[in-house]
């Protein structure tokens, strides 16, 4: 029987009159908590026992007057005893309990006054024994019933995430794997969950009679039976059906409807089972349960359990401003308000239940049950502040009119999208919870009459209107997966034509989270909004011109507000190393008089929050632009005046002509005569490292040299097998060239190096001279008629903030290319560059003064040497004093003034801007 909060009331407040005038602790304590118990129909034998032996600190024995391991210790005196003191002796009992044992709260009693500590919070209540009543909800642990505190990074999701995995190993072994497997832990999930959270009742009901079953090869059938069970109307069950079964409710909602033939459970099994089902599941995060139960499902990933899921404070970055934070403004709007209040509440509690969310790569539902959580911790917000007019007439679980249907997603495995499910009636039955607390009733949604709409299926083929109509969309959200254009699948690769360019015959070099930016764009109307998670690559590089002029001219939308790059997820045991951006976007009618940027100067830390007339697809400001749309196309020559740079040497000769140091020195050793044909061959990695590197250069040798070295004929001939068995034609036709490299820059003089790639943590990308007979490798750009002033410029704090945002990313490294970077960055018009002469010499000279440091060295932050630091710091002032007068703030307002110098300085190449008509809103 389920028993409402005014029947557990009523029942506290006849046990409280029965026994006021108890107060003997040997002759009373027994019956006393017998009959507390049966305040909430649970028999105290069942979960707790009295006198439980255990020694104090001291070595001493002692007993605990009542016990219920892993929930409550009672230490219980006569009336009027200290309970100050109570208290540490009952701490002192607990130092000798194992783990598993270890109670989560304490009670110390003299009858008349109680006390009630929790452990985990450290929260205290006292109270006299007449006001029971108005404490009872206090006790909702005894029947499951408590609203849980859930931590981001508790451990102990982690763990529950490991006890299912240990279940799910040994009955894989069985052979019991597939569809069955992951549906039947889907089934097991929701009952441990909700053993320990009040969907059954009285709490461990399903532990007991797990326990009740000792031969494991009636389990599996055991179980099954239960599944139907939980899908049978208690009015429909057989009436020969046992006690024990007859007790769990009906839940209903579709997962425990499809039959399949059990496992054969062993006794491993069994107690795999059981250790999962003794744990305690109250604190597990609904949020981040399914990601970490998916884990499960390979061992691999379960090694690092957690390290993919999104915490609850990122996720809250996306849903604050796409809808929650306007909502919240809105309802203390409407609080504030001294006239209408009455009917605008009801208004607002229309629009709540009206609301839907929509996230086409849910994954476990991560996004989707926060979501729902704070829509209806809103939701009861508004309820209670109907109570508080005096208004509220009905019960509350009919005003609750926010439900799980609200709720659609696409996923494109079954065993997640399944999750997804459970983990939105998990928080729905939380909320419900909550919803108790503060009303007093009891308000369950069991059986499950609603359900979310979580399609299977791949959301780049499944048709977005089938699943929820777009004008019965209110957001599009999520966190897509994140592929980078090389590692896509070819049906990946063609899934991004088709979005992208669907009546050409090439891909795109685009970022597979791209494709989901394409088609909500494709899918949205009316005042739909849509916001994503996505890798800052397509906020930098090339993929910024491939992919923003569609958004912002095919499909008409506007950047509502942004998260700049920060630091993406974490776990219990590491910091994630995912770098990325959020991005809001509005249909340009309804685009808002001002948007949102949030920045960050530490990437794990809390953003600042700047708003702006408009943003840039970069994320700064674009308000001074006359096109706010502007990206930096990639051109093949400067276009500001600076000496053209090209790349270096790409040989096209596998290993074959490439050597280190000792295998250079191997080599000559036995072919002498190939001496005089090496020369030093630097890339990135050997530039700024240090590192020797060397090369066969033997375009310019005579037929009869390499006649009379075998060794490097030899070396000759492999290059010219690997070419010919090339898919690329024109590497097939270099085959008859072997001595050619495929690009040759072979330098004659001195040229400045810049490297291809650079770590993101150094403060200025490491470039620099070198002479011949150096040939750069492919991996370096260089600039062969470089001055003093072209480095100082490049070696600039201005400049490193247009390579920061306008050139790519190689993971989180800087990706330095000649088209996008080298030929847009915009000069200070009409600026003497001769002046910044000497300053680049300091530079230099201040680097000469560190011997035997490499570039690595000088240009780590924790390593500069503080003689580089100033003479940079001497630099970038100079630098930025040709651009403007007035000193500038930081990268991104350096950024913003050289985009308008960009845009004018382009303006032949560019499109005419667009007109874009804007809403008042916050």
């Amino acid at each position: 029987m389920r028993l409402s909060w005014p029947e557990i009331r009523a029942r506290a407040a006849v046990f409280a009159k029965d026994w006021k005038d108890a107060h003997y602790e040997i002759g009373e304590t027994q019956s006393f908590y017998n009959e507390f118990f049966a305040i909430f129909g649970v028999d105290r034998k069942r979960v707790a026992v009295y006198e439980k032996s255990v020694a104090k600190l001291s070595g001493t024995p002692g007993r605990i007057d009542l016990f219920w391991p892993g929930e409550l210790l009672v230490e219980q005196k006569s009336r009027g005893h200290d309970l100050l003191g109570a208290k540490i002796q009952a701490m002192d009992y607990t130092h000798r309990l194992s783990d598993a044992e270890m109670p989560k709260r304490l009670l110390v009693c003299d009858f008349q006054t109680w006390m009630l500590t929790d452990l985990t919070t450290g929260e205290e209540v006292a109270f006299a024994l007449r006001d029971l009543p108005k404490h009872i909800d206090k006790f909702g642990f005894i029947l499951g019933r408590q609203t849980a505190r859930f931590k981001d990074q508790d451990p102990v999701n982690i763990k529950a995430a490991e006890l299912v995995g240990h279940l799910h190993d040994k009955l894989a072994a069985s052979g019991y794997t597939g569809h069955k497997l992951e549906v039947f832990l889907t089934r097991i999930v929701f009952c441990l969950f909700a053993d320990d959270t009040g969907i059954f009742e009285p709490k461990d009901i399903l532990h007991d009679w797990l326990e009740g079953i000792a031969d494991p090869a009636s389990l599996g059938p055991q179980l099954n039976k239960l599944f139907e069970v939980l899908d049978t109307a208690e009015d429909a069950r057989s009436t020969t059906l046992s006690d024990a079964l007859r007790q769990f409710p009906y839940v209903n909602g579709h997962l425990f409807k499809e039959y399949f033939p059990p496992p054969d459970f062993d006794e491993g099994m069994r107690t795999a089972l059981l250790n999962a089902c003794r744990f305690d599941w109250t604190p597990i995060s609904p949020a981040i349960f399914g990601s970490l139960f998916q884990s499960v499902m390979d061992a691999k990933e379960r090694r690092a359990a957690g390290a993919h899921y999104t915490t609850e404070k990122n996720i809250l970055k996306l849903i604050g401003p796409l809808f929650m934070d306007d909502l919240r403004a809105e309802f203390a709007a409407i609080r504030a308000r001294r006239t209408g209040r009455q009917q605008a509440l009801r208004a607002f509690h229309d629009k709540l239940a009206s609301l839907t969310f929509f996230d086409p790569a849910c994954g476990c539902g991560n996004f989707l049950v926060i979501t729902y959580r704070e829509i209806r911790q809103l939701e009861l917000e508004l309820l209670l502040e109907l109570r508080s007019d005096g208004q509220l007439q009905l019960d509350a679980s009919v005003l609750s009119r926010v439900d799980v249907d609200q709720f659609y997603g696409i996923e494109i495995g079954e065993f997640p999208a399944r999750i997804a499910e459970t983990a939105l009636w998990m928080m729905d039955h939380l909320m419900n919870l909550a919803l108790s607390t503060a009303f007093g009733g009891y308000y369950p949604r069991i059986p499950l009459k609603k359900a979310p709409t979580i399609r299977y299926g791949d959301a780049l083929e499944v048709d977005w209107a089938e699943v929820l109509p777009p004008e019965r969309c209110s957001f599009v959200l999520g966190n897509p997966p994140f592929v980078g254009q090389s590692y896509q699948s070819p049906k990946q690769r063609e899934q991004m034509r088709e979005l992208m360019n669907p009546k050409g015959a090439t891909g795109t070099p685009l970022d597979y989270v791209g494709a989901w930016f394409l088609k909500a764009g494709a899918y949205v109307q009316g005042r739909t909004r849509i916001s994503f998670v996505a890798t800052n690559s397509i906020t930098q590089g090339e993929q910024v011109a491939l992919l923003w002029p569609v958004l912002f001219d095919r499909y008409g939308l506007e950047i509502a507000f942004a998260h700049r790059t920060f630091a993406w997820g974490s776990d219990a045991r590491g910091k994630a190393h995912v770098h990325v951006v959020i991005i809001g976007l509005d249909r340009r009618d309804n685009a808002r008089s001002s948007c949102r940027l949030f920045s960050y100067d530490d990437l794990d830390g809390d953003p600042i929050e700047t708003v702006h007339r408009m943003i840039s697809p970069y994320l700064f400001d674009a308000s001074l632009l006359g096109n706010p749309h502007l990206v930096v196309q990639d051109v093949p020559k400067p276009i500001n005046h600076l000496p053209e740079a090209r790349m270096g040497t790409k040989p096209v000769v596998g290993d074959h002509y490439i050597f280190s140091a000792k295998e250079r020195a191997d080599f000559e050793a036995m072919e002498p005569g190939a001496a005089r044909f090496f020369r030093p061959f630097i890339g990135s990695r050997e530039f700024i490292n240090g590192i020797d590197r060397f090369i066969l250069h033997l375009e310019d040798a005579s037929p009869n040299e390499l006649a009379n070295m075998p060794l490097v004929r030899e070396r000759i001939l492999q290059v010219r097998r690997m070419r010919s068995k090339s898919r690329k034609a024109a590497t097939v036709r270099l085959a008859d060239y072997p001595t050619r490299y495929e690009v040759s820059t072979v330098p004659t003089k001195s040229f400045l190096v810049l490297p291809s790639v650079s770590s993101e943590r150094r403060p200025y990308a490491p470039i620099g001279w070198l002479e011949p007979p150096v040939i750069p490798s492919n991996l370096v750009q260089i600039v062969p008629d470089a001055e003093l002033s072209t480095f100082a410029l490049l070696t600039s704090a201005m400049h490193m903030s247009w390579l920061r945002h306008i050139g790519g990313r190689l993971k989180s490294d800087f990706r330095y290319t000649i088209g996008l970077v080298y030929n847009t960055f915009p000069l200070p018009p009409g600026a003497d560059l001769a002046k910044l002469d000497p300053l680049a010499q300091a530079v230099l000279d201040a680097r000469a003064a560190h011997p035997g440091a490499t570039l690595a060295d000088l240009y780590d932050p924790d390593l500069m040497p503080a003689d580089l630091r100033a003479a940079h710091g001497r630099l970038d002032r100079a630098v930025d004093r040709l651009y403007r007068a007035k000193p500038f703030s930081g990268d991104r307002e350096r950024v913003e003034h050289l985009f308008a110098l960009y845009e004018a300085m382009a303006a032949p190449l560019l499109p005419a801007p667009p007109r874009v008509r804007r809403r008042a809103g916050r």
